[in-house]
């Protein structure tokens, strides 16, 4: 610890985990070079406080941030119209998805006693997921990401309307009608069938909810309303990643300005 300077490790830094990338060649990604900086900035620290070594600054690259990819209109209006007209349980469950921005293992984890058809809601309080134990994987039902993903979230009437259609026990899951759940994977490949046969190109379950936070963004939701419909822990994520000023808007907005005295 005492041999490295700022010098040796921005180079390594440089050199080492991400001149690949900006050449063009491969190499890690900037949030991968982040991560891995973050697990030695914690051993730097702690080195400080027990040892008293002198901690070293280093420099982390930036990050660039993705365009965010969502269905447009008519896109949007393609899927809904034959989810809605070829109703089954996967159908309706898709349907839910592009409504509330649920993500994939919180809609596997939906059980009937998570929705409320009087009130027009659902609770979010489970997910599932596939985990890996020693060259074998279960499915794993627990509790959501984070405390903030543990959240109710309003749906249209008309979602609740054909929810009705489907109604079962409260200790059964949505998606199939029993006391077992549907794998994500499951999901994601049925999801990539409903594609096909609307015509649509192949884009990733996850899709869903990115345009659901995007169409909400645009029709104004406030980014705290929209940070707590998404479960995200922080509204500067939604900020970041889905709340985009068009030219339009800016127009909009301007136009609204008049010359004073």
């Amino acid at each position: 610890m005492t041999n490295l300077t700022a010098a040796r490790i921005n180079d390594f830094i440089l050199q080492k985990l991400h001149s690949g990338r900006l050449s063009g060649k491969g190499g890690l990604s900037a949030k991968t070079v982040r991560d891995i900086m973050t697990v030695f900035r914690s051993i730097s620290s702690h080195a400080t406080r027990e040892y008293g070594i002198r901690e070293v600054h280093f420099t982390m690259p930036k990050t660039e941030q993705k365009k965010i990819e969502v269905l447009n209109s008519d896109e949007r209006s393609q899927l809904i119209c034959h989810l809605r007209e070829n109703q089954n349980r996967t159908n309706i469950a898709v349907l839910l998805c592009l409504f509330t921005g649920l993500r994939v293992g919180e809609l596997c984890g939906l059980q009937w006693r998570d929705i409320d058809l009087k009130n027009h809601s659902i609770s979010v309080s489970r997910t599932v997921q596939r985990v890996n134990h020693s060259g074998t994987s279960e499915i794993i039902v627990g509790t959501p990401k984070s405390r903030s993903s543990i959240r109710t979230i309003p749906i249209p009437e008309f979602v609740t309307a054909v929810l009705m259609n489907i109604k079962g026990n409260s200790a059964t899951y949505l998606i199939t009608g029993t006391a077992k759940p549907t794998e994500p994977r499951t999901m994601q490949n049925r999801f990539q069938r409903i594609l096909k046969e609307c015509g649509l190109r192949s884009v990733n379950f996850h899709m869903l909810r990115h345009t659901y936070a995007t169409v909400c963004a645009e029709h104004g939701f406030d980014p705290k309303t929209l940070s707590e419909l998404l479960g995200h822990a922080d509204a500067s994520i939604t900020l970041n990643r889905y709340v985009h000023s068009s030219m339009q808007m800016k127009r909009d907005y301007v136009s609204r300005l008049q010359m004073t005295a």
